[in-house]
Formats: C-alpha cells, sequence, structure tokens
C-alpha cells in the first residue's frame, strides 16, 4: 500500500513531500484514514533530533482523528469508516504486567507512532486496535486531535493523583498542555491557579477556567504561595527554580512533571520534611482515554485551535517555533 506523506530527511529539515509503501496489514492492526493531526512540540523535538531517538526520512505527527480503512483479521471492535484518534502510542505487547493490568502505556516495549516508523503528517497511518479510539459523538473531529496527545497527559495525573474539588493545583504553563489543564481542572471542580512568564496570558488563562495567575518570574509572589498546593502540574519543557515549585506544595502534595524537563534539582529535606513527593507519567492507557473523551463530550471541553492545510505544514511548524501558537495547532489533510 503506497502511503503520501510530508517528511524531514535530515535533522531539523524542512518538510516535503514523500512517499512509503506499507506491507501488509497485520492480524491486530488497523489502517486510519487521516483527516487532521494535530502539531505537539514532541513533533518538533523528534524533527530536530533532541531527544537523540530519530531516524530519518521522518514523517512527524501523533496528533490524529480518521476514519478506518482497513482493519486485520482479529478486529471485532471496530468498523470500516468508523472515526477514531491516535496518540503518541501505536502499539503495546498487550503480555507484560503492565499491559495485562490495564496500564498499557507504562509497557517497556510500547511502540510510538513516529519513532521508528512514519507518523501521522500522512493520508494513511496504521496502529495496534487496541490503541485506536473510537471518537464519541459531540466531539468536533478537526479539535479532538490534540486530545490524544496533549489531553491525555494532563488529565492523567488528575486521576493519578485523586485530585478532588477540594483540592488546590497550580498548572506551570499556559500553553497547549497547560490550556486543557486548566479547563480540565475547572471542570473537575478543583481550585486552579495558572502559572506563566507571560503576563499578558493572564486574561486568557481567566477565561479558560483558572481562578488564579501567577507570574512564575515574580519571586515575591510565588513566596506568598508557599504550602498552598495539592498537586503542582508541570506542562513547560524549560528548567524553573524548582525548589521554589517545592515550596508551594502543601504537606503531601505533589509536583507532576507531563513537560519534558531537561532536568531537575533541588534538596531532598523539603521533600522528607513535608512528605511531598515528585512525579510524572507518559500519557494514558487506552481505558484513560476513553474517560477523558468521556468528560470532555459532558462538560464540553475542546482544545483551542488554529487550522492549516497540511500542504503548509512548514508555516505551521515556524509559528509552533516562534511560541505564538494559542494554543494548539492543527493540520488538515488536503492530499
Amino acid at each position: 500500500m503506497s502511503v503520501k506523506s510530508f517528511a524531514a530527511r535530515k535533522e531539523g529539515g524542512a518538510l516535503e513531500p514523500f512517499e512509503f509503501t506499507l506491507p501488509a496489514i497485520g492480524a491486530d492492526s488497523v489502517d486510519i484514514k487521516v483527516e487532521y493531526c494535530g502539531i505537539c512540540h514532541s513533533d518538533l523535538s523528534m524533527l530536530q533530533n533532541d531527544w537523540k531517538i530519530s531516524r530519518y526520512p521522518l514523517v512527524p505527527g501523533h496528533e490524529i482523528i480518521g476514519t478506518i480503512q482497513a482493519l486485520g483479521s482479529n478486529v471485532n471492535h471496530l468498523k470500516i469508516g468508523q472515526r477514531v484518534g491516535l496518540g503518541w502510542f501505536s502499539s503495546s505487547c498487550m503480555v507484560c504486567p503492565e499491559c495485562l493490568s490495564g496500564s498499557h502505556n507504562l509497557c517497556g516495549k510500547a511502540e510510538g507512532v513516529l519513532v521508528g516508523r512514519f507518523g501521522g503528517f500522512a493520508d494513511t497511518v496504521r496502529a495496534h486496535k487496541i490503541w485506536a479510539i473510537p471518537l464519541p459523538e459531540g466531539i468536533d473531529p478537526e479539535k479532538a486531535g490534540p486530545l490524544f496527545c496533549g489531553g491525555i497527559t494532563v488529565f492523567n495525573p488528575i486521576i493519578q493523583h485523586r485530585a478532588s474539588a477540594l483540592s488546590r493545583v497550580g498548572v506551570v504553563g499556559v500553553g497547549g498542555l497547560g490550556h486543557l489543564a486548566v479547563k480540565f481542572l475547572k471542570a473537575w471542580g478543583a481550585e486552579v491557579t495558572a502559572f506563566s512568564s507571560t503576563p499578558e496570558k493572564e486574561k486568557e488563562a481567566l477565561a479558560m477556567g483558572a481562578h488564579h495567575f501567577a507570574n512564575s518570574r515574580d519571586a515575591e509572589n510565588l513566596e506568598k504561595l508557599t504550602a498552598y498546593f495539592d498537586l503542582i502540574i508541570v506542562t513547560v519543557n524549560v528548567d524553573l527554580n524548582w525548589p521554589a515549585y517545592i515550596s508551594m506544595l502543601a504537606p503531601k502534595g505533589v509536583l507532576h512533571f507531563a513537560g519534558a524537563v531537561h532536568s531537575f534539582t533541588s534538596n531532598v529535606f523539603p521533600l522528607i520534611g513535608g512528605q511531598k513527593s515528585i512525579s510524572g507519567s507518559p500519557l494514558g492507557s487506552p481505558a484513560a482515554i476513553l474517560n477523558m473523551l468521556d468528560f470532555c463530550r459532558r462538560h464540553h471541553i475542546e482544545p483551542i485551535t488554529e487550522t492549516y492545510p497540511l500542504s503548509k505544514v512548514n508555516d505551521a511548524i515556524e509559528k509552533l517555533k516562534s511560541g505564538n501558537a494559542r494554543y494548539r495547532l492543527i493540520l488538515k489533510s488536503d492530499f
């Protein structure tokens, strides 16, 4: 099967038309005809080989919405033409303790959609049947792609750490992930404080549902929040003053990393004295994604997006690099 796509042929290279061939479909696989694909900062990291795992030619894209166009012989819960979503993971082993217990996202053999294979900036993408998640009625398919990466990445820690309507939660970074975290937590009933180094985002964050806004570069303001939060979700990928954020945790509070921060340095004594914790998580399981989609449907939550035709993918990548995306960019297939 011949597939049309856009690929970078070298590290940091521009995306250009590229065709490749998929082998015969496996018994447990599905082929998805791509309608929309979000652009995540992880796509940029892969294009630039920031994590040293990229292979070229590289076809990015892992926030995919499309319809089933082919089914393996063992696939009996999906049907041709059904609309599904696909995020970072394209498969997991299905036999390890993590998969068998429902934590497929923790599988040591989980396969990334664009890691060592071709991703969603294409007319077709292949995945294991379990990771092709049916899209519920009532969710706009043009806006839904970012839910399958950015969305589940920040929804998972809300469940993982049992946030409640009584919780005080901080969200560090009001971007592609952070704006969804604010929306989720507002609907959850928690008290939400948005942190950003961009003061202009205060009005936007409050409109999304944040109760408070804190300038992350204002040390005096941050000090006023000492021992305040039950949970702080970090959505940025830059290094910050982590001891300051640990000091803002209440006893038994958790600092959770959802963004791919480069390094972390802190004294352990504030953790010991307050019985505080540092944690992280990779996206979420298929079951968690289904729960997130149902939550979005019931609370009318969707990402704030801007759409480009896939043929203008390089323009969209440049906007992402500029830091001016508000808040997720979507590519619409126009092959």
